[in-house]
């Protein structure tokens, strides 16, 4: 059983050698002539490459297999049905890319029957290797732990029955043995938590947490964070989803929307799969085409908006705001203008009384109307394009009014966990700022349940409910 860089060197090695052997072994004449036997796949006849093809058809075949099959490699502890599953879906994944391929008449494609064998050999095959090399828990397990909060730290050592090596923090952030939390919590040994804290040695920074990973063979990260809604929290969930790390957290220190909250005892697992950097790619690559397909579509609608705007009332036709981003930071949205200039110059920040239906004394004629068919939001795009926004995800709050909103929704900043969006579940289901503890519930669920086909039925349920609105707003 192997772990840590090993699984990814065997699996990945394993891998190859298995699928080059395959496509090799397949090509053989007397393989290829008894496949010719089958009904229909024998027509046209089977293909046998020569040999300097063959290299290189096989090459093709490793890069797209290799890339197809990379969350596989993650040294992660799987059940093994998990991992039968995984691997299989992926490999399918690859197999549909060659054939794509060969649709584009690519040189050294590979021949149908070749694809279709080689295909289903993989399939038996490579889940019996992955399973068996596939990286279990361990009968004893070694940890850390990994953050900056004392109280956290106290409730972790009295909660766990795990070895712990020492622990990871942030730089300039607390010192273990500096100052230990003021409650003092017996342990079944005669000690407290604070004389365990103080013999805790540091394994350095976050900066070097993938070196103590390696280093020390860890399986279990015990995560104490004071603050879980910025970078270093981050950065530690993508370090133990690449080493095969348990992240745990203590339930009374644990966000909701990380954890599953279910199971016996004070430590729950936090769930890696969100994180995976593939997700991110195909999010983006989403952001980016609809962004970008929608301000090329909506390009005349955008100039007859801003003339509209322009002859209607005096002043700029696009304002600009701050928002609040991923993480607590913020960055300067764009929408059209749908207010008089200077609407918050005596009012200060606060939101508008049309987010509950109501009639707001600010808003032009010509912002009315973009108002209730959403078309103010179009600059926002620009926003996505960029990088700042994604197409789903929370809507991003001014950070003045984010500190009110606070105040009547606890763990408000769980909304910060994801990149803000231009539509989301809170959208689509009216939920507005006016009730914090709502929004921020339709929030967390979505954050829960993010993937590619959650997002697109939520763009396809608001762009239908946008439609809807701009019919009753040309009726009306």
């Amino acid at each position: 059983m192997a772990s840590g860089w090993r699984y990814r060197v065997a699996s990945v090695c394993g891998t190859a050698v298995l699928t080059a052997v395959a496509v090799t072994v397949i090509n053989y004449p007397g393989i290829q002539n008894a496949f010719a036997l089958v009904p229909y796949f024998g027509r046209p006849a089977p293909t046998v490459l020569s040999n300097g093809t063959l290299v290189w058809t096989i090459l093709t075949t490793l890069a797209v297999t290799l890339a197809a099959l990379w969350p596989v490699f993650k040294p992660r502890p799987r059940r093994i049905l998990d991992t039968i599953l995984l691997t299989q879906k992926r490999l399918i994944l690859s197999m549909i890319g060659l054939a794509a391929l060969g649709y584009f008449n690519y040189s050294y494609r590979l021949p149908r029957a070749t694809l279709m064998l080689t295909t289903a050999f993989l399939l038996v095959v490579l889940p019996i290797y992955t399973v068996a090399i596939r990286r279990r828990p361990q009968a004893t397990s070694r940890g850390v732990i990994v953050g900056d909060d004392p109280e956290a730290m106290a409730d972790i050592l009295s909660a766990t029955n795990i070895p712990i090596l020492g622990y990871v923090s942030p730089p300039s952030s607390f010192a273990v043995g500096a100052e230990p939390p003021a409650e003092r919590v017996e342990m079944s040994d005669g000690g407290t938590v604070e004389s365990r804290l103080d013999t805790l040695q540091s394994l350095g920074g976050l900066s070097r947490l993938d070196e103590v990973f390696v280093k020390h063979d860890i399986d279990t990260a015990l995560l104490a964070f004071a603050e879980t809604d910025r970078a270093e929290f981050f950065g530690t969930l993508d370090a133990c989803a690449e080493h095969g790390v348990t992240a745990m957290v203590h339930r009374d220190h644990a966000e909701d929307v990380l954890t599953a909250g279910v199971g016996g005892g004070d430590l729950v697992e936090v769930d890696l799969e969100p994180w995976d950097w593939q997700n991110y790619v195909v999010k983006r690559t989403f952001d980016v085409a609809f962004a970008g397909l929608g301000l090329l579509i909506l390009s005349p609608v955008i100039a007859v908006l801003a003339a509209a705007i322009k002859l209607d009332s005096p002043g700029p036709v696009l304002y600009s705001q701050d928002r609040t981003a991923e993480f607590g930071e913020t960055f300067t949205v764009f929408k059209f203008r749908s207010m008089i200039p200077d609407a918050e110059a005596k009012s200060g920040a606060k939101l508008s009384e049309e987010d509950k239906g109501e009639r707001d004394p600010r808003v032009t004629r010509v912002g009315r109307f973009i108002r209730r068919t959403h078309l103010d939001e179009i600059p926002q795009l620009w926003s996505i394009l960029v990088g700042d926004m994604s197409v789903v995800g929370p809507r991003p709050e001014r950070p003045e009014l984010d500190v009110d909103m606070e105040r009547g929704a606890d763990e408000w900043r769980s909304r910060w966990f994801v990149k803000p969006g231009l539509t989301g579940l809170a959208q689509i289901n009216d939920a507005t700022g006016h009730d914090p503890q709502e929004k921020l519930r339709y929030d967390v669920e979505y954050i829960r349940r993010q993937s590619f086909w959650f997002d697109l039925k939520i763009v396809v349920r608001q762009i239908w409910q946008v439609l809807g609105d701009f019919v009753v707003t040309l009726r009306d």
